[in-house]
Order: structure tokens, then sequence, then C-alpha cells
């Protein structure tokens, strides 16, 4: 897998994370235990940092960036959907990124919210506990999601990366 240093700073990533080969990954990036990023994902932590808690999905094709006063930091038990777009934002413990959604700086989506799939979050929106926000740009429904709404998701690749990290093997 491409793993790069850049100006001194090299990606932290757990002895139980997943990172697959086709991903890339440079500068300050921090993966968390249990932690799976899928093929062609880019987290790239060059002007400040990347920060991925434990249990949490990047799936595949997702762009993670950060700017030099906005961090990504990614919670606990999170779902990122396949080609989302991340950057300078903080997302909390138990939310769910739809596929092909982007989420720019200055936003906070709190515990347990959901960005529905193809949505624009535009920068400095905050997205309440368990609320859904969904469009472009975003409208919010407040507490339309329930608890652990996605914990199915969760599990599905915590069990997906035991597979892969046991039995994946490139054959050509």
């Amino acid at each position: 897998m491409p793993i790069y240093e850049l100006n001194g700073r090299s990606p932290q990533i757990h002895e139980s994370a997943f990172v697959h080969p086709d991903a890339v990954l440079i500068g300050d990036v921090r993966i968390g235990a249990n932690s799976s990023i899928w093929p062609s994902a880019v987290l790239r932590g060059d002007s400040s940092y990347i920060e991925i808690g434990q249990d949490t999905s990047i799936q595949d094709g997702s762009i993670i960036h950060c700017q030099t006063q906005f961090p990504t930091i990614i919670g606990s038990r999170c779902v990122v959907g396949h080609n989302t777009h991340l950057e300078g934002c903080v997302i909390e413990d138990q939310c769910l990124i739809g596929s092909g959604s982007t989420v720019l700086e200055k936003v906070l989506v709190k515990k347990g919210a959901l960005v529905a799939a193809q949505s624009l979050v535009p920068p400095g929106k905050t997205i309440p506990e368990k609320a859904l926000a969904l469009g472009v740009p975003v409208k919010i429904k407040e507490n339309a999601v329930e608890e652990n709404s996605f914990e199915d998701g969760v599990n599905h690749y915590l069990e997906l990366t035991k597979l892969y990290k046991n039995t994946l093997k490139r054959i050509n």
C-alpha cells in the first residue's frame, strides 16, 4: 500500500486496522483500532492532520483532506460511504456519511447523525445529533435517526475487515 511520509510526518496505523493495498495515506494520518480504509481511498494529511477513530470504515474511492487550520476528525463506529469527499470537518461518533457526499471545512456532524448519499454539506454547517441531512445543499430533519441505526453497517465492515486481513491475496 502506498504510505508516504511528508515533511517529517508519517501515517500512524493501529496494528488491528486494515488499509487496503490500493489505498493511499500521506503525511499526518492517524488510523484507530479495527478501522478500515478501502481501495482507492486517499487520505492526505499534508497541511494539518486526519484522525480516524476506532471501528470506522472509509469506503472505496473516498477522498479525505485537511486544511491548515482545520484537521479532519472522524469519530469511532462511523461508516463513510463510497466516493465521499471530506475536508477540514469533524464527524462525531456513530455517524453515517452516505456515498458520494461532500462535507466541507468547519462542518460539525454531531453524534448519530446521517448525511444522505450525494449530499453537500457547505462550509460552517452543524448537523445536530441524530439528524438527517440531505440534498444539495443539505436540508436538516432533526431527530430523524434512531439510536444505533448504523450498527449493522459498522459490524458488516468489521467482519469484512477480518476476511480481507486473513484471506486477501493479489494474484497478478
